[in-house]
């Protein structure tokens, strides 16, 4: 059967092996894992298979994303990831169990929300310990919990935190304490008991590796370990994990021998931007129906590890197959690792076309 490109290949089995790897070594600590999907904009195939691997719970960014999930048969408390707009809270309330949260005005409308449908939504008061990406500062983190916990319908359950993000900020033991201490302070001034404490994202794990993690840690949000196997500090294999998860596919629409350097004088390319060239000679150059407007095309790494991924343009990719292990002609395929960013783009294109390959 033809299968048009190009595409998206999904391959469920193997993230369902990934996710049992992270589980495993989170669930020994006594940390729950939410499987964070939204970076394939919660395809359900993966979701389902982050369901089979043992993830607590399903998380994702966007309430689309969520609420594609109804009638999917996916039977976990699904997390709201980014910080609620104000205006959805309605649609945050019918849809998401848990959200993060960092203004006492944004919960206060999940709460109307929640009275006017009956129920309860569970809030988790997210802290910035140095990222500078969401969250309340630590010293106001007493004052918003105390103002959430206030509010009818709604169950403050506890804290987060997120790092190696905006900031790139590496989590670390001390910032783990001070996420603690922060709890602690709160459940002193509010007598909540705020069990939840999540500490982070795929950058935690490994700290939580080296056995470095506080055992009052117990909930962590991840999403490229379990997704491309990758340690997102260093984007190196994370142990026990597959990269093979995803593929690109696109098909070849030019094969020419060509010039490694533009000929003529030069300006800005199509983006803006002044790329540099590198004179290899003049090498066989590979135009696939894939560009900037599908993927990332510079997150792209061919399967062939003889070809390499020279540029793009809005709709087409350049590749040198100069190397390739097999010599490439118009109407062939070549098949590509995609990074997080190429993947989120491909997901998220919908010129991309998405094929689960079982077993």
């Amino acid at each position: 059967m033809f299968i048009r490109t190009p595409r998206l290949e999904i391959y469920p089995d193997r993230i369902q092996q990934n996710t049992r790897q992270v589980v495993e070594l989170c669930h020994q600590r006594g940390i729950k894992v939410a499987g964070v999907c939204k970076v394939v904009c919660a395809h359900p195939a993966v979701v389902h298979a982050m369901q089979a691997g043992g993830v607590d719970m399903i998380a994702d960014s966007r309430i689309l994303n969520l609420q594609s999930l109804a009638g999917a048969g996916i039977n976990l408390p699904t997390m709201l990831l980014r910080i609620p707009a104000p205006h959805r809270a309605a649609d945050i309330v019918r849809t998401a169990d848990i959200s993060l949260n960092s203004s006492v005005s944004t919960i206060a409308q999940l709460s109307q929300a929640a009275v006017f449908f009956g129920a309860r939504h569970k809030v988790i008061i997210m802290v910035d310990v140095g990222d500078l990406r969401e969250g309340v500062w630590p010293d106001r983190a007493e004052e918003v919990v105390r103002g959430a916990a206030s509010l009818p319908n709604i169950d403050v359950i506890g804290l987060g935190t997120n790092l190696a993000c905006y900031g790139g900020v590496i989590p670390t033991v001390e910032k783990m304490q001070m996420l603690i201490d922060i709890r602690n302070r709160c459940r002193e001034a509010t007598g909540l008991p705020l069990d939840v404490l999540c500490g982070g994202n795929s950058a935690n794990l490994p700290l939580l590796a080296e056995g470095g993690m506080p055992s009052e840690i117990n909930l962590l949000r991840i999403g490229e370990a379990i997704i491309l196997g990758r340690n997102v500090l260093d984007r190196s294999p994370w142990p026990g994990t597959r990269q093979d998860t995803f593929r690109v596919v696109a098909e070849v629409v030019e094969c020419e021998r060509k010039p490694s350097v533009p000929i003529g004088s030069r300006g800005q390319d199509a983006f803006g931007g002044t790329p540099e060239f590198e004179d290899r000679g003049t090498r066989a150059r590979a135009i696939c129906n894939i560009g900037r407007q599908d993927v990332i095309v510079d997150n792209l790494e061919p399967v062939d590890p003889g070809m390499v991924v020279l540029g793009g343009s809005s709709d087409h990719l350049i590749v040198d197959v100069e190397d390739a292990q097999e010599k490439i002609k118009v109407g062939d395929e070549i098949a590509f690792y995609p990074g997080y960013g190429a993947l989120l783009a491909a997901s998220t294109s919908t010129y991309v076309q998405k094929v689960v390959l079982e077993n």
